[in-house]
Parts: structure tokens; C-alpha cells; sequence
């Protein structure tokens, strides 16, 4: 393990962030109790306080909690994972301007490095949160510690107690030490509900007991994971600061579907989507693929229909981030999947994914003897992208895809993209 660490990481968290990206283009939404759906509008997957102070819990259904929703005038909206992520683009440009070490944890998490600025730092921090509010509208809370854990402990004090006023210091041990005696254990990065009872049973209840905890014990109970959390929450920083990104191991792209697909050729639209949407995600981040998974699945939700699994997988040679090649390889595994399906095409498939595995670096990709004579290919696949990325996603598609695809996830409830559509920006009329 570190010493204990000296050196300040802030953890700058957008509150609420889904909602709040909602409320910014549409200010009657302030006030009001909001939730934000998940794919196929099936659960709440965010929402605002004034949902939470009705009890609404996160992953709650929509068809347990309608008559409430009904009751008290929750505003439902599906997930506009677009607007969502440009936002989010918006935030982190605006905070490499106060450090130059960022390290993107999550769609609305960032932690900063704030060595160097002594005294000054929680005056920056404050600086760092205005600018975000100033140039993005998205409100954020900031937590400083000298590990990345107890900067999730300050993050979630500066939301929760006004007295700090969204920014939350843990570097001195005093303010440390009177925040963890108040925050449960249910409330601490990593810790899942399993562990939680495990803990519990052991009498220790708040942080502050956690980080008193003998380490050998905590090996016993949570084995390394929890020993190395106990050790985080003494200020000696186990997880790394990666201001490098690292490169992706696997990747995944899987949909949940609006309509049963109950014929193969439905399927076949489907996963030639998501192995569409898998190579431009490859392409983007400078790699390629040695192996993709096909899977898709019925719903165990629903016991009286015929239930059925299956996944197949294909080496990919030579490897590729070419949408033909990842299209062809994923509809052939598919079609191989079903054959095997014994109850023919009788089941309804409410869930499709592709899987990529193997993946190096494009410029890495091991050479064949006899490679493919296929100059153009590049060419072609740029020439995709960069008609999708001026006039819109599937502006060019494969004809397998289809046209009509009752397979799409259900939005109805979204929200326009207004920052990154021009068919969506609002209308002003004078």
C-alpha cells in the first residue's frame, strides 16, 4: 500500500445530473417531482429530490409506482441519452480550465487533482463549481480528501448538510472525523448491501467505524477489496489516479426491445443495429475487435411465455472495427444461435446485445500472411462516420438494418436534442 496521502483530489459530482439536464431547457420542470425512465421506459433510473422526498426509489417500476406518480404529479420523461452526454462532454471541457489532471470516473463524476493550491484550494473548487453552473447550468456539489474514497464521502456531505455550502474539505482530520461518524455504512463507495449486513452484524454502522476497523478482519469479511477500502478511509490512497484513461478491454452494445421479436428476420435487425453501432464505437476509440459475442433473451418477467437464452461467439480474423465484417460475423452467429433454439421461433425475444472482446489498438492489429485485398475499406468506413456525424446518427445505414424497425426501444416520453439536432432546437416566433 501508499503512505498516507497528503495530496488533495477533489471529486466534483452534477446533482441529480439526468434531471437537471432535463430542467435546463425546460424550467417548469424546476419545482416539481421528475423521473427519469430507464430503456423501454420500465423503471426510474433518476430523479429529483422532490421525487425521492415521495419515496420513489432508484430502479422503482413505473406500473408499481403509477398511482403515486398520479397522486402527487410526478413528471415522467424516457432517458435522452444524447442530450445526456453532450452536457456531460460540456462539464468536463469546462473543468480542464482548473486542474490539469482530470480523471472521468462517470457520465457526472469527475475527480480533479488539486495539488499545488494549498490554502486556495477549496476557494478553486468553489470557482470550479460556479463555472460549471455559469457555463453549462448544471448544478454540482465538490468533495476534497486525500483519496479518491473519502472524496466520495465529501462529495456526498456537500449534498447533503447546506452547512458547507457544496464544497466539503475532509483534508483536515477533524472535519474528516465528525463527517464519517455521520454518514452510514449503506452510503460508502463500494460497499453493496451483502457486505453492508456483513458489517453490520459486526456492530459497525457509520464510516468512522469502518476506518477503525483491524484490516485483517476487513480481509476476512470483504476479502482485499474491503481491506483496501478500510485503508482509503485512513488516507492511504490504494486506487490509482488515471488521468490516462486505460485502454478498454471489452465493449458492449445491448437494447433492450420495444416490441417482442418473435421472427428471426426481426432479430437480424437488431443485432445488425448494435454491430453497427459497436464499430463506429471501435472506430472512435482507435481499435479493433478479435472476437464478438451475439446474445438475446426473452423475459424472465414473464413466466408464461416461452422462455429461452442464447449466445454465440466468432473470432473475428483478421480483426476488425469494419462495420461489414462485425454486421456479417454477428447475423451468421445469430442465425446459429436460433437454429439451436428448441422451441423454433415460437419465443419472444425482448433483449438482443453484441459483446467485442479481444481489443488492441488499431495501429497494433497483428498482420495476416495473406491479408484481404480490400483497400477502400477505410475510406468507406470514414466516409460513414463523417456523413452520420454531420447530419445525424443512422443517416446512413445498412439496408439489413431495416426500415421499419418495431424492434427500437420505446422512448415516447424524450425530451428533444437540443444541443447536438438541428431539427430540435425551439422554435421562437416574434
Amino acid at each position: 500500500m501508499l503512505p498516507a496521502s497528503d495530496q488533495p483530489i477533489a471529486l466534483i459530482d452534477c446533482n441529480n445530473f439526468y434531471v437537471s439536464c432535463e430542467r435546463l431547457f425546460d424550467p417548469s420542470l424546476r419545482g416539481i417531482p421528475v423521473i427519469v425512465l430507464s430503456n423501454n421506459d420500465g423503471c426510474a433510473v433518476a430523479r429529483s429530490e422532490e421525487a425521492k422526498a415521495l419515496g420513489i426509489r432508484m430502479g422503482a417500476p413505473v406500473f408499481k409506482i403509477r398511482d403515486l406518480m398520479q397522486r402527487h404529479g410526478v413528471k415522467a420523461l424516457s432517458s435522452n441519452y444524447t442530450l445526456y452526454g453532450d452536457l456531460s462532454r460540456r462539464v468536463v471541457d469546462v473543468l480542464h480550465g482548473y486542474s490539469p489532471r482530470l480523471d472521468v470516473y462517470s457520465i457526472d463524476e469527475t475527480f480533479i487533482d488539486l495539488s499545488g493550491f494549498g490554502d486556495r484550494m477549496e476557494a478553486h473548487a468553489a470557482r470550479m463549481r460556479r463555472a460549471v453552473g455559469i457555463e453549462t447550468g448544471i448544478p454540482t456539489c465538490v468533495g476534497i480528501a486525500p483519496t479518491k474514497t473519502l472524496a466520495k464521502l465529501a462529495n456526498f456531505a456537500a449534498k447533503k448538510n447546506p452547512i458547507f455550502g457544496g464544497v466539503c474539505n475532509l483534508m483536515h482530520p477533524e472535519v474528516r472525523d465528525y463527517v464519517m461518524r455521520r454518514i452510514p455504512i449503506g452510503e460508502i463507495w463500494g460497499v453493496g448491501p451483502a457486505t453492508e449486513a456483513r458489517l453490520t452484524a459486526q456492530g459497525i454502522t457509520n464510516a468512522a467505524e469502518l476506518r477503525d476497523m483491524a484490516l485483517p478482519l476487513a480481509r476476512q469479511i470483504g476479502t482485499v477489496v474491503l481491506e483496501r477500502l478500510v485503508a482509503e478511509l485512513r488516507g492511504i490512497a490504494c486506487l490509482d489516479f488515471e488521468d490516462v484513461p486505460p485502454q478498454r478491454k471489452g465493449m458492449a452494445v445491448t437494447r433492450s426491445a420495444g416490441t417482442p421479436m418473435t421472427a428471426f428476420d426481426v432479430l437480424a435487425q437488431a443485432v445488425t443495429a448494435h454491430a453497427t453501432r459497436a464499430a463506429e464505437k471501435l472506430r472512435g476509440h482507435g481499435l479493433v475487435a478479435g472476437t464478438i459475442t451475439v446474445f438475446f433473451h426473452t423475459s424472465p418477467h414473464k413466466p408464461e411465455r416461452p422462455q429461452h437464452s442464447a449466445s454465440r461467439s466468432v473470432r473475428l480474423r483478421p480483426m476488425s472495427n469494419h462495420t461489414f465484417d462485425l454486421v456479417d460475423a454477428a447475423v451468421g452467429a445469430a442465425r446459429r444461435a436460433w437454429k439451436g433454439d428448441p422451441a423454433g421461433n415460437g419465443c419472444a425475444y425482448t433483449k438482443a446485445g453484441v459483446i467485442l472482446d479481444d481489443l488492441v489498438a488499431e495501429v497494433e492489429r497483428p498482420e495476416l500472411l495473406f491479408p484481404p485485398d480490400r483497400p477502400r475499406d477505410a475510406r468507406l468506413m470514414d466516409a460513414l462516420d463523417a456523413i452520420n456525424d454531420r447530419f445525424g446518427k443512422k443517416t446512413v445505414v445498412l439496408g439489413r438494418e431495416g426500415f421499419e424497425s418495431g424492434w427500437v426501444t420505446r422512448a415516447a416520453l424524450r425530451s428533444p436534442r437540443y444541443t447536438t439536432r438541428i431539427s430540435d432546437l425551439p422554435t421562437v416566433r416574434v
